[in-house]
């Protein structure tokens, strides 16, 4: 049957979904945090054996001062050993002053080498669990990206997907390893330096903690102020890196036409734009790293003046001012390596935002809850009162029925706009049917496996797509796993052997880029070889040979009509040649859709001015 369509465009950008909170706008730190550690979760062993290594840095970094305490208080000097060193060490070494500067120079190298030990078991550790948890991040957002519309990629485009995979997603690794085990350990230290200190001398403890409120203020500030910059600061980034694409993609044609100058001015035009904003931020960072080692400053001289004062009088050692004095540079590290953190935090949790929100996006073409599996079809094609639309655009299909029976040709013909990949595209569902329902054996493709369901086309496109592999791996692309002697068997059929048999290195010859080592001819007839090898039920030709030249074309088809052999094809072509051997025509044109058998004289007649004569309204052809 037969029935009206709406004449448009072939497919256009539409609107993609995203799940609540992406929606809203973005998340607050604490569910930021909560789905980076769900992402962690997996690697939850590696991560606590390096944040246990990193653990190992505060006694290590409490055992640093006590060399020198012991060289000015215990060797200079004559106050005793610390009582814990006391209760350990002979009193033949307590009481000889070359064996306890022995012993202090011992200990410092001791000290230093252990620091050294634990430095590099946690760096080797922290970078294996941190790279094995990007590569994992990366891969789910690589299988999401793919189980998208093309609305979405349509509207996206190629380049912002690749800058958040390649260089968001590390944003990860960087919160959960490398910077929240560094902030346990850094605030462990911290407490681990205040109760040292307190037991010390409280007084000097607590000049020292009073730049604490300071510290905290000044990295909330920053934080609430530099997070949207480091955003749009990517997004600039992100579309530079497209125009790179877009120029690499149209290389041919940006050369023949003399851009290049051209080209070259608007990448620097669009990389400029975050250029400064790059240098703005390098500004700010850097500004308030200066802040908060001026703060540390006016904390370190409150405790030298107080300190020295407390010496003169009587009420601490020169050793023990020594070892407060260390112990507050050790204890202001962790203090600003807890505020400087917030500078690469903020630029992590962004580039995190902006990863997750790809993880947000909405596949429109999902599989039911009880979709049934679907191990070969027959081949049988029905459309029941089937509209389709792109997002808000007109309708490009509208109440469409018609039959196509196992094992037949189907011509599709229609000017340019009509919706013949549309037509198409819904079959293969790419996309779903705004309305009605597309069958495949009499059941509506929606209640098949997905996978299932694309495993029973073979594909052929106007311009064939080949990958940056060898001949034989391109061929395979259809059957992974296939044997040596059935991929040559496939090309033989395809009538490609004897080209690729010629080449030096034969199947194994590499294709270069999207194939462009070879010819159109070559790529056609690589990717012909690929049907033959995929054998499925269903083929699909998409203007299979408008790009090639007459000869070429005679070879492809002559193949063709074997690939075709009692399968179900439907063939998109403009050459009237090209759709005589079909045994239906279905015609897109002035908003209708007509299914009608070709002219007595075998040839297809086409839309304007086509041979026979069409009858308007709804029909059903079997």
């Amino acid at each position: 049957m037969t029935g009206p369509v709406r004449a448009a465009a072939e497919p256009r950008v539409g609107r993609s979904r995203r799940t609540g909170a992406s929606a809203r706008g973005g998340e607050n730190d604490r569910a930021l945090y909560a789905r980076i550690f769900h992402e962690a979760a997996p690697f939850r062993w590696q991560i606590l054996a390096v944040l246990a290594l990193s653990l190992l840095a505060t006694p290590l970094a409490l055992l640093g001062p006590v060399p020198l305490k012991i060289a000015v208080d215990s060797v200079l000097g004559s106050a005793p050993l610390p009582p814990l060193l006391h209760a350990w060490i002979p009193q033949a070494v307590q009481g000889s002053a070359f064996q306890l500067l022995l012993l202090a120079a011992g200990l410092q190298v001791s000290v230093v080498l252990l620091a050294e030990l634990q430095s590099i078991a946690s760096s080797v550790l922290q970078t294996a669990a941190g790279e094995r948890l990007t590569l994992s991040f990366r891969g789910k957002l690589l299988g999401h990206l793919q189980r998208l519309s093309f609305a979405f990629h349509d509207r996206r485009g190629t380049a912002d997907s690749i800058y958040r995979i390649q260089h968001d997603a590390p944003a990860v690794q960087q919160i959960a390893v490398q910077s929240i085990i560094p902030l346990v350990g850094a605030s462990l230290t911290l407490v681990s330096m205040i109760y040292v200190m307190l037991r010390l001398d409280r007084q000097l403890a607590l000049i020292a903690l009073a730049i604490s409120p300071f510290l905290y203020l000044s990295a909330r500030s920053f934080r609430r102020r530099v997070r949207p910059t480091y955003r749009r600061a990517k997004r600039m980034e992100s579309h530079a890196l497209g125009v790179v694409q877009e120029v690499l993609t149209a290389f041919r044609v940006v050369k023949a036409y003399g851009r290049e100058a051209q080209e070259s001015q608007r990448f620097l035009d669009q990389s400029s734009q975050s250029t400064r904003m790059r240098i703005r931020l390098a500004f700010a960072e850097k500004a308030f790293e200066m802040l908060v080692n001026l703060i540390t400053a006016v904390g370190t001289a409150g405790v030298l003046f107080v300190g020295v004062r407390n010496v003169q009088a009587g009420q601490l050692t020169l050793g023990e001012l020594l070892m407060v004095l260390t112990y507050v540079a050790q204890l202001y590290a962790p203090l600003q390596s807890i505020s400087k953190r917030a500078t690469g935090l903020q630029r992590n949790l962004a580039s995190a935002q902006r990863a997750f929100e790809l993880l947000d996006e909405v596949p429109d073409v999902v599989d039911r809850p009880d979709a049934r599996p679907l191990a070969r079809a027959k081949g049988g094609l029905g459309f029941r009162n089937v509209s389709f639309g792109y997002d808000l655009d007109p309708p490009v299909l509208r109440d469409v029925s018609f039959d196509v029976p196992v094992g037949t040709r189907l011509g599709i013909a229609g000017p340019t706009g009509a919706g013949k990949t549309t037509l198409v595209s819904l079959i293969g569902r790419l996309y779903d049917p705004s309305a009605g329902q597309v069958l495949l054996d009499g059941i509506d493709l929606r209640d098949y496996r997905l996978d299932d369901l694309r495993n029973q086309f073979a594909i052929m496109l106007q311009e064939p797509v080949l990958f940056s592999t060898s001949i034989g791996e391109n061929i395979a692309y259809a059957r992974p796993g296939a044997a040596t002697e059935e991929i040559v068997a496939a090309a033989r059929a395809a009538g490609a052997h004897e080209f690729i048999s010629a080449l030096p290195d034969g199947y194994g010859t590499l294709v270069g880029e999207r194939g462009m080592r070879l010819s159109g001819g070559e790529r056609q007839r690589i990717s012909l070889a690929r049907a033959f090898l995929k054998d499925a039920p269903l083929l699909i030709l998409d203007e299979p040979t408008s790009s090639v030249d007459l000869a070429t074309e005679a070879l492809i088809m002559e193949a063709l009509e074997q690939l075709m052999k009692g399968r179900t094809t439907l063939l998109i072509a403009h050459r009237t040649s090209t759709l005589a051997g079909c045994d239906l025509i279905l015609a897109l044109e002035a908003g209708r859709v007509e299914l009608r058998r070709p002219a007595a004289d075998g040839s297809a007649a086409l839309p304007h001015g086509g041979a026979g004569e069409r009858e308007p309204g709804r029909g059903r052809a079997s």
